[in-house]
């Protein structure tokens, strides 16, 4: 059982990871929690009241605090990042206990395990802000959803991000053929087919293809594999608390593993050529993904049909403008040229990829 008494994040520190620090005399208890550092990789520090050293209550990034020691930490500065572990599901002082001590989470073992175990590895990786992740979706089939997928990832690395792109269609090809990295060495999503529980953030990051200074995660050209929805969604957490941006190019039609990763958006940019029977087309994607994804805008592309421009197309669809995505060849042809899309700074593709950022990045609070 896990109980939340604030919703306050946990603080953090320039300094990159810290040890954890675990407060008990409970000798069951300190196995329990020595083990569940142990599989998240992390070593804590451990003391049985409010350390003597000058700072190190406060400075800790997570605070464990054994139900047997609440006492003895009640006088404790108050600070976030406390949770109260014990074993008693049965009992209600409990609640008190951790009002007490300004504890954040209450959580009971064994029940509580896994978000735990979550918790503690997210301080031995250094966790910070999680990355802005966008998505996109072609209103049609050939609308250049990927290519601004690419743009985005390949502009978003060029401006100095951390930055990983996502091939969430297994039907499409492979998004590393149309950055010209299909022969680059590194995991494809079939290796992740089996993944269960927690995805190393750094592991993820170190494993994947690197192509034009951003990491690619890709479908190979083997046999389609499915992958489960609940390995989908950790290895998309996982690529998100690496923090910067990750950019996912999805399909058109939405199963449990697309729920997954739309739950997980920020925003998504609905990329709509300026022609009726795409915009229709538009309109049935939009429902679909409204479902899930609260914050969708839409990307028009050009050339406008008759009676159509980029303010009407948004306003049929009823979505917010992000604006007119320029026509270069690298978007017309995506495969081309040498060149991934959006490589070259000064061109109009460029140009609007960096545009977006600013103002996404803005509005999230990241620059």
């Amino acid at each position: 059982m896990t109980g939340a008494v604030t919703h306050d994040p946990p603080p953090t520190t320039g300094g990159g990871p810290d040890k954890p620090l675990i407060v008990t005399e409970d000798a069951m208890l300190l196995d329990d929690l020595l083990r569940l550092c142990a599989a998240a990789g992390a070593t804590p520090e451990v003391h049985h009241s409010v350390p003597e050293r000058r700072g190190s209550w406060e400075s800790a990034p997570l605070v464990l605090v054994g139900d047997d020691a609440a006492r003895r930490v009640r006088g404790a500065a108050r600070r976030r990042g406390v949770v109260l572990v014990g074993r008693d599901q049965d009992d209600p002082g409990v609640w008190q206990r951790a009002v007490e001590i300004g504890a954040d989470h209450v959580l009971m073992l064994p029940d509580g395990e896994q978000w735990l175990v979550d918790r503690i590895a997210d301080v031995a990786e250094g966790v910070g802000r999680p990355a802005l992740t966008v998505g996109v979706i072609g209103g049609r089939g050939g609308a250049g959803a990927s290519t601004l997928a690419c743009a985005l990832a390949v502009t978003s690395a060029r401006e100095g991000l951390r930055t990983l792109l996502v091939d969430a269609d297994p039907l499409g090809g492979g998004l590393d053929v149309l950055l010209g990295g299909e022969s680059t060495e590194g995991l494809r999503w079939p290796a992740f087919a089996a993944s269960r529980g927690r995805v190393g953030g750094s592991a993820l990051e170190e494993s994947l293809p690197r192509l034009h200074s951003l990491r690619v995660l890709s479908w190979d050209r083997g046999d389609c594999v499915t992958i489960a929805p609940s390995a989908v969604r950790a290895v998309l957490a996982a690529a998100r608390r690496r923090g910067g941006t990750v950019v996912v190019d999805l399909p058109r039609r939405i199963d449990d593993g697309v729920a997954e990763i739309l739950a997980q958006l920020d925003l998504g940019l609905l990329v709509v050529p300026a022609e009726l029977r795409a915009v229709a087309a538009g309109r049935r994607v939009a429902s679909a993904v409204g479902m899930v994804l609260r914050d969708l805008r839409v990307a028009v592309r050009g050339p406008f049909g008759p009676g159509l421009d980029d303010s009407e197309v948004a306003r049929l669809l009823g979505l917010p403008l992000v604006g007119e995505v320029p026509v270069e060849s690298g978007l017309l042809r995506p495969d081309g040229g040498k060149a991934p899309p959006g490589a070259t700074a000064r061109g109009p593709l460029a140009r609007f990829c960096k545009t977006f950022w600013e103002r996404a990045l803005t509005e999230a609070g990241g620059s």
